[in-house]
Order: structure tokens, then sequence, then C-alpha cells
């Protein structure tokens, strides 16, 4: 076998929530661009239509569906529907999470990151907890859980969770119930990993550190914020989905097929610390 091989992807059957945007488009993206058959799951109407247009224009198998995760039953006909469609379910990108709004500390202002007030505990509204948990957590066990009646069967399977440099390392500029969740969906994963093992369904979690996309209002793809978080990140840049691509075609093709229960973290090396 060519070490080429074993990074095929061609003909797979794969799902991807909160694919119509972000970290979640690229992944859509890459794996169609190497053969698979991919369905975009996401709550913006708008940006399915427009993307797997540009998308299917190409000549890529690609279609979409709008789904909210916290909706498990439309969420269990939605996957349902596309591993029916492709005759199987290769691989499932648990992906779809919101940003929770500014944390205790404000973004960055010059060299000072001022204390926001409703940021912080004793002002966190339970709508504000409950929506990201929601969201972030429980959607993304539904979502693993829909893949697994489809995986089982068949004894194979790969699931990536995205999780976060959130879920190991404290970041004061995001609220509260966002790195409570990654960090819970990170020992999840492992626990799906463990009880998996056995039927050859590997599952796996890409944790990313800065990455720009639009979530939160887009607040990263202002120039002046990305340089000065650059300025924190030893690779000194910040992060781009397409930054994750190479990692997400080694979890779900044969070339990781001994590896579970693993998170990986994208960072540029922002967890290790400031080197400059």
């Amino acid at each position: 076998m060519k070490i080429s091989d074993l990074f095929k992807v061609e003909g797979y059957g794969v799902v991807v929530t909160g694919g119509a945007s972000g970290i979640g488009l690229g992944y859509a993206e890459v794996f169609a661009s190497n053969g698979a058959r991919v369905t975009i799951l996401d709550m913006d109407a708008q940006r399915i239509e427009k993307e797997t247009k540009r998308l299917r224009g190409a000549g890529l198998d690609v279609r979409g569906q709008v789904v909210d995760v916290t909706d498990h039953q439309a969420l269990d006909a939605a996957i349902d529907e596309a591993a029916n469609l492709y005759g199987r379910l290769d691989v499932m990108f648990a992906n779809a999470g919101i940003d929770p709004g500014v944390g205790f500390v404000g973004d960055w202002a010059g060299s000072e990151r001022p204390r926001v007030p409703e940021g912080a505990l004793e002002n966190y509204t339970d709508e504000r907890w409950n929506r990201v948990i929601e969201v972030n957590m429980n959607g993304i066990f539904a979502t693993v859980r829909a893949a697994v009646r489809h995986m089982k069967p068949r004894k194979f399977g790969r699931i990536i969770i995205t999780t976060s440099l959130a879920a190991t390392r404290i970041e004061p500029a995001i609220g509260a119930a966002y790195m409570t969740a990654k960090a819970g969906i990170r020992n999840f994963m492992r626990n799906a990993a463990m009880e998996l093992a056995a039927y050859d369904i590997t599952v796996n979690a890409i944790a990313p550190g800065y990455i720009v996309t639009n979530i939160g209002g887009g607040h990263a793809l202002n120039p002046v914020e990305q340089k000065a978080v650059a300025g924190t990140i030893p690779m000194h840049r910040v992060g781009f989905p397409e930054d994750m691509h190479g990692l997400a075609i080694f979890l779900a093709s044969p070339s990781s097929s001994y590896i579970t229960g693993q998170e990986i973290i994208v960072d540029g090396g922002q967890g290790i610390g400031v080197a400059d």
C-alpha cells in the first residue's frame, strides 16, 4: 500500500454540524475536495444555500440542511437522512458551537484587558449559561449518539469532536460556560472512545486555539485584534480553519485507525505559554 492511500477518504459519507461557516465549512470543503460525500448541518439557512451552491458549482458532492443541534429529534432525522442517502455514515464531525460572549476580562485594548461586569459570575444569567451548555455540550452528545446508531451495526466509524484550547486553559475573555462545556466534552469524548473501541469506531477531538472565524459576531476577523493576539502566540500568528484540514483528514482516514480517545490541540503553541 502506498502511504498516500492511508489518507484516502474517497467515497466516505460525512456529516458536519455547524458546517456552513468557519471550521466546519473548512472540514466540509476539504473532505468533499478529496472525494467524500458531505452533508452540512447548520442553523443558518442563507449560508447553507450560499456555500452548498458554491461547492456544488465546483463539482463537489455537498448537500445541506437547516438543523438546530438542540432539537435532538430534528438532528436525529437529519443524520438518519444523510446516512440513508449515502448508504453509510463513515465520519461525523460534532462541531457545532456558539460563543457565549465576553468573560470577566475584555478583549485587548492596547496593553490592557479591562474587567467586564456583565461577564462576571455574579451577573451570569441562567439563560446565557443554559444556552451555551445546550449547544456546546448537549448538542455534541446528541450528535455523537445519532452517529453511533449508524456506525455500530457496521462496526466502523470515525467521530471527530471540536473541543477547544479553552478546555484545558482558562481564558478570562471567554464566558465561563464555554470553558465548562468544552472541558466536559473532552471527557465525554474519552468515555465514548472507550465504549466504542471494540466496534472499530474511533472518537477523537481537535482542540483549536485562536482560529479566525465569524463566531461571536466575527470579532476575530478584525486585523487589530489578530495582531494583538498573535503577539501572545509563540508562532507569532493567529490560526485559520485550513490549519486543521490535514489533521481532520488524518483522524478520519485509515492512517489513524489505531488512535482513539485523544485530543489534539492546534494553537500555534499558545497553550505552552508566551515565548517573547
